[in-house]
């Protein structure tokens, strides 16, 4: 049986905490939990069976039988009044529930799964969409490096709809740190001999994302086993990385398929 609680103070402790949580995208590594808000967010966390700490749910939505059952997955659930939550939420049109789950940041990269690396993306967005491609797409660990946008803030939790809790997802890393990878590294590159559809992509494999603005660095380029192009017969000259990801992705679960 979940602790129900009425709050009705911006200063609880809890509301403190959960306010940082959203309002700062790399709070979660300080505070060792993530803010999600939504019940997408929420069925999704609960249908990969991660365990969750608290809910926080307006008044008005714990009188909805779903939305209450939601929320009673927690051990503690915050009663709150709409102006209370929305002060605590990061969306223009605040949600009516949301929960805290603890952030676990101690896994350790897995050397033979297909994989993603994101090479210092900058927009949450991006980050997201990639995230929801490769689990989509059956590639199961993303890799971000040193200057990548935090993977659990709440825009890239937002972007991503879910796919988070069906993905290993380890931070902070360094382009040394790859080399315990025992799959090629593959890098999409105008000047590439191939076109991506020409050539048998190696299985399993870990494409690698750059930097929206200046590509993948010298230092991860040289580490990459494969370059391949990707056909652009409207002429322009680069696409956004996540529709990039997108096109390879699909490409490695085609070929498998």
């Amino acid at each position: 049986m979940s602790q129900l609680h009425h709050i009705t103070s911006r200063d609880n402790p809890a509301l403190q905490r959960l306010r940082k949580l959203s309002q700062d995208g790399g709070a979660y590594r300080k505070l060792g939990s993530v803010w999600l808000e939504g019940d997408h967010l929420v069925r999704a966390c609960l249908q990969r069976g991660h365990a969750v700490t608290l809910a926080v749910i307006t008044e008005a939505a714990a009188q909805d039988p779903a939305l209450r059952a939601l929320a009673d997955a927690a051990p503690k659930i915050l009663v709150v009044p709409a102006a209370l939550f929305k002060s605590i939420s990061g969306l223009e049109s605040p949600a009516q529930i949301g929960f805290e789950v603890p952030h676990d940041d101690g896994q350790d990269l897995s050397p033979r799964l297909d994989s993603v690396v994101l090479d210092r993306l900058q927009d949450a967005g991006n980050v997201g969409t990639i995230l929801r491609n490769a689990a989509a797409f059956g590639f199961k660990q993303v890799l971000a490096l040193k200057g990548t946008a935090a993977l659990w803030s709440p825009k890239v939790l937002r972007a991503g709809m879910g796919a988070h809790f069906g993905l290993r997802l380890i931070e902070g890393l360094s382009p040394a740190d790859l080399d315990r990878l025992q799959v090629p590294l593959i890098a999409t590159s105008s000047y590439a001999e191939s076109q991506i559809h020409q050539i048998a992509l190696p299985q399993p494999c870990a494409w690698v994302m750059g930097h929206e603005g200046q590509g993948v660095q010298p230092e991860l380029m040289q580490r990459c086993a494969l370059t391949v192009g990707i056909p652009q017969p409207g002429g322009e000259e680069s696409l956004n990385v996540g529709s990039a990801a997108a096109i390879c992705l699909y490409e490695s679960a085609r070929q498998r398929l």
